[in-house]
């Protein structure tokens, strides 16, 4: 990529797409372009094609997707099929039918067998059953992957796709209704540590950022207290005998058991290395002589896996929340495992630059502690 290629990032206000705003804005790259939702519906064939003549980019990161953890996934199965198929659809095809010089297409770690060896290879796409709590997603990126390497194939574009870990970082979805597991354990224990200081300035100026159901800052402390208790925010004693200015123990329950492993990688990192994969790799060099072109996406990740107790534990402790934290283990696990292996990635040239600790400190001391 030159720096005056038009370039254009779609879903570049969400947590990946402006992380790369930020990444090729600070290497010097200055003819961006967007597509901002509304009025620029990705799901409509028309309005994306108009969208591509008009604007005529040379370089496409496609990053827009509709996105959610384990209780969204679950509650909205139909529409994570049908909105995200149309909006890579849409996307993928107007860059054939216009002529872009490369693509980047985002997808998930969830694209892996449920029961996947690890660490996971790229290779061990489509060797069994998917997760199924978030099937319809996973089936919507593996048609995304299928779909460049095809049009690559019979087309001759230059589109790879990469599969992230599990992302971390700024403009995260901290919606306790929809978050994945990390951003919703900083938010909760946020809150609980605010509940436990009896500190309600803080919590009222978290509620007004990221109101709960309708519950917001100007709700009373008696809906405040009971729309946190469904979420496992809890005072552990009689809340009519609250006494003002003083701590309360406080406990907050957890989805599962606490036992799955996963791997988070902050959001920078993964820009850095799509910005890195866009302007050192092309398809050709995913692929060799005698190869069939298949399972040509690239992993992203750490390299590292915890447990989501010790992430629990982790995130407690940098937050300074000191209450109590159970597990409601007849809530989903989801996959057991999914540490990926990115080896390839490696060889191609990256490797990731901010430790997990790093990372969840930057976020919460500079995102939401701060607010």
């Amino acid at each position: 990529m030159e720096r005056t290629d038009r370039i254009y990032i779609a879903g570049h206000n969400g947590m990946v797409g402006s992380a790369l705003v930020r990444n090729l804005t600070a290497n010097g790259f200055t003819n961006l372009v967007y597509s901002p939702f509304p009025p620029y519906d990705l799901t409509n064939q028309k309005i994306v094609g108009d969208f591509f003549e008009n604007e005529k980019p040379d370089y496409v990161f496609l990053a827009a997707a509709k996105v959610g953890g384990i209780m969204s996934n679950s509650t909205y199965r139909a529409q994570f099929l049908f909105e995200n198929l149309m909006i890579q659809n849409n996307i993928i095809h107007q860059s054939y039918l216009h002529g872009v010089k490369k693509l980047l297409f985002l997808g998930s770690s969830c694209i892996y067998p449920g029961n996947c060896p690890q660490p996971i290879k790229e290779e061990y796409l489509l060797t069994g059953e998917l997760e199924y709590t978030n099937e319809p997603y996973a089936i919507a990126k593996i048609a995304g992957i299928k779909m460049c390497e095809s049009y690559n194939i019979q087309y001759g574009t230059n589109f790879i796709s990469v599969m992230p870990a599990n992302l971390y970082g700024p403009n995260d979805n901290y919606n306790l209704e929809t978050s994945h597991v990390l951003p919703a354990l900083i938010r909760k224990m946020h809150l609980g540590k605010c509940l436990e200081n009896n500190n309600w300035e803080s919590l009222r100026k978290d509620l007004k950022r990221y109101p709960i159901e309708g519950v917001d800052d100007t709700s009373s402390e008696s809906k405040i207290l009971d729309k946190l208790t469904k979420y496992g925010i809890q005072i552990s004693q009689d809340t009519s005998r609250l006494i003002p200015h003083t701590s309360h123990p406080v406990s907050i329950t957890l989805w599962g058991t606490g036992s799955p492993f996963r791997e988070f990688m902050y959001v920078d990192d993964l820009a850095d290395a799509c910005v890195f994969l866009m302007q050192e790799v092309d398809f050709k060099d995913l692929i060799s002589d005698g190869v069939a072109a298949i399972n040509t996406h690239i992993n992203i990740g750490t390299g590292q896996d915890l447990t989501i107790t010790e992430l629990a534990d982790l995130i407690k402790n940098i937050i300074g929340f000191k209450g109590q934290l159970k597990w409601d283990n007849s809530k989903p696990d989801g996959t057991y495992r999914k540490l990926l292996d990115v080896s390839k990635l490696n060889r191609l040239g990256w490797e990731k630059k901010i430790s997990l600790e790093e990372g969840l400190k930057m976020i919460y001391l500079t995102h939401i502690a701060k607010h």
